[in-house]
């Protein structure tokens, strides 16, 4: 009996490809969206959400961390978004040639968690951080107020659902 044969035999959607591996499918697919939801979620709960078999899921996973699918699993700790109850992105526009100053002002802010150059409509992405909505307003206000800042526009992080480090 060839690979192929068996595969269809155990009611697998999976096709093959070149080599031993194979192209993920819906129920791959499925699974994967599933565990970036809770990578926690037992192997009984992932079977029950998405309809297959515990058999299923355990070798689908083995089979995806094997091909380098699936390379890790992570969580979002509470101590991670506890830090900083109060997150925002602040996005900014600078005139001329003042991106270096700007750049270094808000690095040396305590409240400025990370700043990342861009393209498009703004310049600079700021990550923000502060214990209260007060202290952000107060920092969003210092930061409009920098020489060359000619626009500006922050958006509150309300939930993380997944955070690398």
């Amino acid at each position: 009996m060839n690979v192929r044969h068996q595969i269809a035999l155990f009611g697998r959607e999976l096709h093959e490809t070149k080599g031993f591996g194979f192209e993920m499918d819906n129920t791959d697919r499925q699974l994967i969206s599933a565990l970036r939801h809770n990578a926690r979620a037992s192997l009984s709960e992932l079977a029950l959400a998405m309809g297959v078999s515990r058999t299923t899921v355990r070798s689908r996973i083995e089979r995806l961390q094997r091909s380098g699918d699936i390379v890790g699993f992570t969580v979002v700790l509470k101590s991670e978004t506890a830090q900083d109850p109060v997150r925002g992105l602040m996005m900014l526009s600078i005139e001329g040639r003042g991106m270096d100053r700007i750049m270094r002002q808000l690095n040396g802010l305590s409240a400025v968690r990370s700043t990342h150059s861009t393209n498009g409509r703004w310049d600079v992405i700021a990550e923000l951080g502060t214990e209260t909505l007060e202290a952000l307003d107060a920092v969003i206000g210092q930061i409009r107020r920098f020489d060359g800042v000619v626009g500006s526009e922050t958006s509150l992080l309300l939930r993380t659902r997944k955070a690398t480090g």
